[in-house]
């Protein structure tokens, strides 16, 4: 029987008219890597929304500033002192004097140098798997349009670089397993040294994420490949790869002790595996967004869908022309796997796909026919720079992805710390899971450290199970109030707020509303140690939540003495915050319903400055200019809300009377038509093509 050899690439059929691969040293392969780095560093440009990042500076800062690591909770006031066994500290230690030298555009810098490591290595590695046409790069600008979700600046960026890294070394190793298989007295001497960094990336890992376990089950990948390639293989080949899979253990084994080398000692270490059996089943763990399933509202338009798709086919493929790929298979279930179940690893996966996945697809590729045409070497470069690009293009338009290098400070209740600040507000205060700022803003201010930050796992399991249910159970909140009895409430109101307590508050009369802008909403308690700030500012009116706006809204349409005390009120908070879009909003709304059209659009105006993103002001400037007899002037301004909101019945019918008041019958009748579709009881929208002459379906 003949001796089993390690997989290879069998041979190409003489039809397939290869194309020579092109030297990375040539001037098209530069222009076309330029290109795709580019892409990735448009993808990556994206705002900085996230909350935790504030926790993450200002951990860093007391690093720096103190010379030594903090292994208490010093950041949260209802346990602190309590341990605080976190892998993030050398990612803090890292950002910190990036944004004390640079501010946002150290942020950035950070995020587009990490980014373009982990990338270039996958690369890389996928090259130095056999990749070496163009084709990689295409790939490698879409994974990256997946991983963008995950690029805020979080300990995660870091980690993929470590993972890429890995990936880099243990393919590197593998090739020369496999060379050392068929010429064992031939393997290099160096074949140790390189597989040697394992041990730092572990240690790094270890101290930054604690996911710090998949560098391991990457290892153990490979050391099933070499009991599966070491099968049936010549006596001589199989003792040369077990030498080379005990090495590989050693040096496990070596990460895996350094591992222990921190602050806390196995404390972190144990992390992952007290999420997994206890804490993911904690509701406040199953609301969080990224511990979810994944979302492919996310991923309509990155290419996720067709790389799902497209990875296991290309993979099978490659295993009939060249043999089982253990790793890859592996890989490939593995972190599937892992990001269908918990969305928070899709970046894991898009830097996993790129070398497996890359290789398999330049194969592919490189064994078609294609035209004559398509063999110069600068006509190969230009078809992938513009593949790059028009795969981009979809997800680059996402409206919750803008890009730009900012920080989308209306998301941070910058003003309601202002707030704090400047009227000695202080106490026991309650926070929802976005207490990150208001711990760096006020640290080392005790009284003012917030009541959670976004690690819940340093709180009590009693205050996360309360604090998760107050957002939907008034029972609980109250539960929670008494159990601290707080002196005051500073919670989220970013868009459509924090669950269901800005409501709970605003029906409640112990509580006075003395802040409010598109960020925050800021209570203090009456009677306490608060009362004179709740006397002289509280709102009398205007409501937090959203439950209170209709009924405000009838108050004011019927009583003219309550509807100027409101637009007061509005109007106070558009002074107190340049975050002040609802508040311009409800202003808007207020004019239009009075027929008030110059006071409309100034306040819808005003609306879009404070959020240019914000949905229905545009059409509400279309209905103005309806309304002012400016149909032109309204196509425009639904033209525009369209982009924010791509379909629905409202816009159908704005459309169809912007037609009808220019006179073009047949567009009008095609779109209130089309109106009718999505809500077949539409008034307005029949009125209209009964005014046509229209029949109405």
């Amino acid at each position: 029987m003949p001796a089993r050899q390690p997989p290879r690439e069998r041979r190409r059929p003489a039809t397939a008219a290869p194309v020579p691969p092109l030297p990375l040293g040539h001037p098209a392969a530069l222009a076309a890597v330029l290109v795709a780095a580019a892409c990735v560093l448009i993808s990556v440009s994206v705002w900085i929304y996230d909350i935790d990042f504030w926790h993450h500076l200002l951990v860093g800062r007391v690093i720096w500033e103190t010379h030594a690591i903090p292994t208490r909770q010093l950041w949260a006031w209802p346990t602190y002192g309590s341990v605080d066994a976190n892998n993030a500290w050398l990612f803090r230690a890292i950002i910190w004097p990036l944004w004390s030298a640079w501010g946002v555009w150290g942020l950035f810098g950070w995020r587009w140098a990490s980014t373009l490591a982990v990338f270039g290595i996958a690369w890389l590695a996928a090259r130095r798997m056999g990749a070496r046409g163009l084709t990689p790069l295409v790939l490698v600008a879409i994974c990256a349009l997946i991983y963008r979700q995950r690029s805020q600046v979080r300990p995660e960026t870091l980690v993929s670089v470590l993972m890429a890294l890995q990936i880099w070394i243990l393919e590197g190793r593998r090739q020369r397993r496999n060379a050392a298989a068929e010429a064992p007295t031939a393997a290099p001497a160096t074949a140790l040294d390189e597989t040697l960094w394992l041990v730092p990336i572990a240690w790094v890992w270890a101290n930054t994420h604690p996911s710090y376990y998949m560098g391991f089950i990457m290892i153990g990948f490979h050391v099933l490949d070499d009991l599966w390639v070491a099968r049936g293989t010549r006596a001589q080949a199989a003792a040369a790869i077990h030498a080379a899979t005990r090495r590989l253990i050693v040096v496990a084994l070596a990460g895996f002790a350094i591992s222990f080398v921190n602050p806390w000692g196995w404390r972190p270490l144990w992390q992952p595996f007290e999420f997994f059996l206890t804490l993911r089943h904690e509701p406040i763990y199953q609301n969080i967004g990224e511990l979810k399933h994944l979302e492919w509202r996310n991923n309509d338009r990155n290419g996720l869908g067709p790389l799902l798709v497209l990875w296991p086919l290309l993979a099978a493929w490659r295993g009939r022309r060249a043999g089982l790929d253990v790793v890859e298979t592996l890989v490939l279930a593995f972190f599937t796997a892992l990001m269908l179940n918990t969305q928070r690893f899709t970046g894991a996966w898009a830097v996993v796909a790129v070398p497996y996945l890359g290789r398999d697809l330049d194969a592919w590729v490189g064994a078609r026919r294609w035209p004559a045409w398509t063999r110069p070497a600068w006509t190969r470069a230009a078809l992938a720079s513009l593949a790059c690009v028009a795969v981009c293009i979809p997800d680059w338009r996402r409206i919750e992805y803008p890009i730009g290098v900012r920080l989308d400070m209306a998301r941070y209740p910058v003003r309601a710390c202002d707030f704090m600040a400047a009227h000695g507000v202080r106490g026991r205060g309650f926070n929802d899971l976005q207490g990150a700022y208001q711990a760096w803003r006020f640290w080392p201010e005790r009284d003012r450290l917030p009541f959670m930050t976004g690690t819940p796992e340093v709180a009590t399991k009693t205050d996360r199970n309360l604090l998760s249910q107050s957002q939907r159970s008034r029972t609980a909140w109250e539960q929670l109030d008494a159990l601290h009895h707080f002196d005051y409430v500073l919670i989220s109101r970013y868009h459509y707020g924090w669950g269901r307590v800005l409501d709970f508050l605003d029906a409640d009369s112990t509580w006075a509303l003395v802040f409010a802008d598109d960020a925050a909403a800021l209570w203090v308690r009456r009677g306490g140690p608060l009362d004179s700030v709740a006397t002289r500012y509280a709102y009398r009116w205007l409501p937090a939540g959203t439950e209170g706006v209709v009924p405000l809204g009838r108050r004011t349409a019927a009583d003219t003495l309550v509807r100027r005390e409101v637009e007061a009120e509005l109007l106070r908070q558009t002074r107190e915050s340049p975050y002040n879009s609802q508040a311009f909003n409800l202003l808007a709304r207020a004019a239009y319903t009075h027929e008030r059209w110059t006071d409309a659009q100034r306040y819808t105006e005003a609306a879009l400055r404070a959020e240019p993103l914000m949905p229905g002001e545009h059409e509400r400037l279309g209905m103005i200019a309806l309304a002012e007899g400016r149909p032109n002037d309204a196509l425009a301004e639904f033209r525009r809300e369209r982009r924010l909101l791509t379909t629905g019945a409202g816009l159908e019918l704005r459309y169809g009377q912007a037609y009808a008041a220019l006179g073009d019958a047949r567009r009008a009748q095609e779109h209130l038509t089309r109106a009718l579709t999505y809500a077949p009881t539409e008034a307005e929208a029949r009125a209209t093509l009964t005014r046509l002459g229209a029949g109405v379906p």
